[in-house]
């Protein structure tokens, strides 16, 4: 029971961050939209996710662990279904100098929006846990 509520907790929490990191993550509501949304998360990589990786073991093994992402990124796209106030749209990161290096304009449509998203929930999550535990 504790894991569940910590998992909640650390999702809700991350979801709270992403808005921030990501200018495609989009959640309107207050409170109980991310409490709500960590509950989903926890429950589609707790239960759902699990069933997903056995089923994709031969795909996941010939990738060398990348199809994860695109796992996460099914999972983050179920929970944009299931909470409907969570939005993840294509967005653009301007170009940026910095100490004489510059990038250029990266434009990421809705689908590379949902893989950039997974990863970031996944790092960030993942750095959260290892600060937790």
């Amino acid at each position: 029971m504790k894991t569940i509520v910590r998992s909640i907790a650390i999702y809700a929490f991350t979801l709270f961050l992403l808005p921030g990191l990501i200018p495609g993550v989009h959640i309107s509501g207050g409170l109980l939209t991310f409490i709500l949304g960590g509950v989903v998360l926890a429950f589609l990589f707790l239960i759902i996710k699990p069933i997903l990786s056995i089923i994709s073991f031969p795909l996941n093994m010939v990738t060398l662990g990348v199809f994860n992402i695109f796992l996460n990124s099914l999972l983050l796209y179920l929970l944009t279904v299931f909470v409907t106030e969570i939005n993840i749209t294509a967005f653009t990161y301007q170009a940026m100098h910095l100490w004489g290096l510059s990038t250029s304009a990266i434009t990421l449509n809705t689908f590379f929006a949902y893989l950039y998203t997974a990863f970031m929930l996944s790092l960030v999550d993942g750095f959260i846990m290892w600060m937790v535990t």
